[in-house]
């Protein structure tokens, strides 16, 4: 799997990162401890759901993709949100209908670097 060379654009408010024009839940901002026990903890089951697909262990795939959403919940980009201002969740929705749309689209201006081809930017039109 090829690594990002730049790390993801988030919203201004934090709450989301933007992948291929689409909103995804971020982490919620956790102390660093806390949220390095999590990450390893997700990074383990997921290691684990592949070893278990590739033996064919139902059970163990199971109990593996569930210690992998638990994560994911511990770190907040699962289950409920962990803002407190009462905004709803728009996760995995195309930026283009959201609140967001227009700052994504100011955006494309300020990513851009002399001589670069022009930006195209996902889901907006």
């Amino acid at each position: 799997m090829a690594r990002r060379a730049s790390p993801p654009l988030h919203t201004p408010d934090g709450r989301y990162i933007v992948v291929r024009g689409r909103l995804w839940r971020a982490a919620n901002p956790l102390a660093a401890d806390v949220r390095a026990a999590l990450v390893q903890s997700l990074m383990t089951a997921r290691r684990d759901v592949r070893r278990f697909q590739a033996e064919g262990d139902v059970a163990g795939l199971r109990a593996a993709r569930a210690r992998v959403h638990a994560a994911k919940v511990g770190l907040g980009e699962r289950g409920p949100v962990w803002w407190k201002d009462g905004a709803p969740d728009l996760g995995r929705r195309m930026i283009h209908n959201t609140e967001y749309a227009e700052w994504y689209l100011d955006r494309a201006a300020e990513l851009a670097q002399p001589g670069d081809p022009p930006i195209q930017l996902v889901g907006v039109t």
